[in-house]
């Protein structure tokens, strides 16, 4: 799945994105709508969705506080990467910084991506459980918390080949019977007891390292060499 340039994208979005029209106010409504259908559809495309920021910078007359958390709720998911950070950088100061509600909903997403970036998924459970707010704000992004989970797994699926269903609990932030379904329906894992068994991959087989050191007679005779001067 590519969030920067997904194939989902419709022709008209890339003629806007690579031409003129990425400068055009009246740009901004077709945009929204492909916001929209990217919320809806469960794909992103972050690449379209920096194209609308920009023109929110340069028509802020036409800016709109749920389209811009939206944007950020959306890059939050492509999680480990640059695209929240990216979207933020095309958000108005004034908007981070201010007393605004835009700014308290920008403050608390800026919470929970840090958290996914940073790995701490149980603490990132909890905090979307802390106040009503992260639900209006993840309201219009359809399955939101499955998305999470699936790309938390499949992160847990490249550094690991066992772990404890415990853990996963709190990472995925499910019951025991939750986690169970969830890795051997969804994920199609096995569970064995308490633990859960991941099938081998290019990313958690582990791989034997091969140390090569490469000694020619001119790097030995030097080393002769040197200790004869020494000792002499």
């Amino acid at each position: 799945m590519s969030g920067e340039d997904p194939q989902e994208r419709p022709d008209y979005i890339t003629s806007i994105i690579n031409g003129l029209e990425r400068y055009n106010p009246e740009a901004v409504g077709s945009l929204e709508g492909y916001l929209s259908q990217q919320c809806e559809e469960r794909y992103c495309d972050c690449n379209a969705n920096r194209t609308l920021l920009k023109l929110y910078q340069l028509n802020p007359d036409r800016i709109k506080d749920e389209v811009i958390t939206n944007i950020l709720v959306k890059a939050m998911t492509q999680f480990p990467s640059s695209q929240f950070n990216q979207a933020m950088h095309l958000i108005n100061p004034s908007a981070q910084t201010s007393n605004s509600e835009l700014s308290e909903a920008v403050a608390k997403l800026r919470e929970l991506n840090n958290q996914l970036e940073g790995a701490q998924y149980a603490r990132f459970w909890a905090t979307l459980d802390s106040d009503d707010l992260y639900a209006d704000l993840t309201t219009d992004i359809s399955g939101f918390e499955e998305i999470i989970r699936l790309r938390i797994a499949q992160l847990v699926s490249q550094a690991f080949r066992e772990i404890q269903v415990g853990i996963l609990e709190q990472w995925l932030g499910m019951s025991d019977d939750g986690v169970r379904k969830f890795v051997t329906e969804t994920c199609g894992w096995k569970v064995d007891g308490a633990n859960v068994l991941i099938p081998k991959n290019p990313e958690n087989e582990a791989k034997k390292a091969e140390i090569r050191e490469d000694v020619n007679v001119d790097m030995f005779s030097r080393v002769v060499r040197r200790a004869w001067e020494e000792a002499a």
